[in-house]
């Protein structure tokens, strides 16, 4: 039996694209930003790296409010919270030379295909 390939996301921080894995679900609850590391509350979700960096481009760029399809400006300090303790719990386990969001990774779209030409 084929293997089900993991599903890829783009990270509103930094546009990069990314295994589900890599990533952190966020979905909003009041007026919030809730993170969703078991990617199982409801609601619209958006994905973005684990990371300071990330957060801080994703908060700069407004992508949150945008990704998510909400009007008001949007309370980061939850996040935040749990982007800091993630960062704290993964220093000890993974060298510092190496992004902690893993390698980048690259889809084709079937926009990216040349055009089919056919005969009739």
């Amino acid at each position: 039996m084929a293997e089900t390939p993991i599903p890829v996301r783009t990270c509103v921080g930094c546009r990069r694209r990314a295994p589900v894995t890599e990533l952190l679900r966020v979905v909003v609850r009041g007026s919030r930003l809730t993170p969703d590391p078991a990617r199982r509350l409801p609601g619209r979700g958006a994905s973005v790296h684990p990371t300071p960096e990330c957060l801080r481009a994703a908060d700069r760029r407004r992508a949150f409010p945008r990704a998510l399809r909400v009007g008001a400006p949007l309370e980061t300090g939850l996040l935040q919270a749990h982007v800091d303790q993630a960062q704290t719990g993964s220093a000890q386990h993974q060298p510092s030379d190496r992004h902690p969001a893993g390698p980048l990774v690259e889809s084709r779209t079937s926009s990216d295909d040349p055009p089919v030409k056919s005969h009739r």
